[in-house]
């Protein structure tokens, strides 16, 4: 859980993904269109990527990817995004974390 807290915090926006999973493309898609660059930690493709996943699944997060955190915080998984994202609130959301200046 150490691991993905750490990674978590190193950028405003981070998104763990699987290479595989049609949903978090859509994810990553959306944010780039908002106009964020989030970091993006692919598990599949990731050593410790296991290891993440559980600790994700241990963090509340099931489906386990994609996960997302702003500004080092969990938010969601793609439900919750795509809900924020249809209410307004995700580019408030990233603007507050410095993830999009606009």
């Amino acid at each position: 859980m150490d691991r993905v807290k750490d990674l978590a915090s190193k950028k405003a926006a981070v998104i763990f993904t699987k290479s595989s999973c049609c949903m978090c493309h859509s994810i990553k898609q959306l944010f780039y269109e908002l106009g964020a660059s989030p970091a993006v930690h692919e598990l599949d493709n990731d050593s410790y990527g296991r290891e993440m996943e559980w600790a994700l699944r241990g963090m509340g997060c099931n489906p386990s990817v994609p996960a997302v955190f702003i500004g080092g915080k969990f938010v969601g998984s793609s439900k919750d995004i795509i809900s924020l994202h249809v209410d307004g609130s995700l580019k408030q959301l990233l603007m507050d974390a410095k993830a999009i200046w606009f």
